[in-house]
């Protein structure tokens, strides 16, 4: 097993007397897709924004690339090669595939005074790096507005990858798609793996995340309830624990209670 490439332990994140983290410890590793599975609430968005260098946390450790770090920006996080894509995909829908590729990031021609944008190897590039991910797109300078769903998550995955991330984040790619639109996502991020990427797929579908996943980590109301890898659970199993299926067969008992007094 290879070292870490990202790890926290015991983090603990406070919001005046709020606990929305609780000694929360997790490892990611390169070419592994490690879904983080929880309900609304259970964590997760606080999870990310710690980890993307939006927060800090209240206690705990972060390593990366097993140097302990603080990162007080998400620019800095990025720097180390830790993208996060949020389901906004910071996307503008009227400008071209190949601006939104590089936008922030445009590269130039020329020198002093005459130094311009080169969009003839801006169209180049993005063409060469979405055939590497396997889409083939018709036209650079189509806006990206009239794209897919998926193909619009697909654009922001290869994006990070070109800008060199060593960890992307995902925030939750599936939730807004439709099964076939779905299945294109989840087929980029096996993609990202394979070349060796640790990928945090968050989401709360287990039916999504047990087909790409290596290891389920499951957050519930700021803790960890079980980290996995897939050999050691099954989906159902996945889906009992997201759900509170002890709380669920609670209810089952009362409501049967109530009815044997009637």
């Amino acid at each position: 097993m290879p070292e870490p490439i990202l790890e926290v332990r015991h983090i603990t994140k406070l919001f005046g007397s709020v606990i929305a983290l609780s000694d929360v410890s997790a490892k990611i590793y390169p070419g592994e897709v490690t879904c983080l599975l929880g309900d609304n609430g259970a964590g997760k968005s606080t999870l990310i924004k710690i980890l993307s260098g939006v927060y800090q946390p209240t206690e705990g450790e972060y390593y990366f690339e097993g140097r302990r770090v603080v990162f007080n920006s998400p620019r800095e996080a990025l720097d180390h090669g830790i993208a996060t894509v949020y389901q906004d995909l910071s996307l503008i829908p009227l400008m071209p595939i190949w601006r939104n590729f590089f936008l922030g990031s445009e590269p130039e021609k020329g020198w002093g005074p005459f130094r311009r944008y080169d969009i003839d190897l801006a169209k180049r590039t993005v063409r060469t790096e979405l055939a590497k991910m396997g889409i083939i797109i018709r036209d650079p300078d189509q806006p990206v507005g009239t794209m897919s769903g998926g193909e619009r998550q697909s654009i922001a995955i290869c994006r990070a990858i070109y800008f060199g991330a060593k960890v992307l984040i995902l925030d939750e790619p599936t939730a807004a798609l439709g099964v076939k639109q779905a299945g294109i996502v989840l087929h980029y991020i096996v993609q990202a793996k394979r070349r060796g990427l640790g990928v945090i797929f968050i989401t709360h579908n287990p039916n999504h995340a047990y087909p790409v996943g290596d290891r389920f980590i499951i957050l519930r109301r700021g803790r960890v309830l079980g980290d996995f890898r897939k050999g050691e659970v099954e989906k159902d199993a996945l889906m009992n624990l997201m759900a509170g299926g002890e709380d669920l067969a609670q209810l089952q008992r009362e409501l049967e209670q109530t009815g044997e007094e009637q």
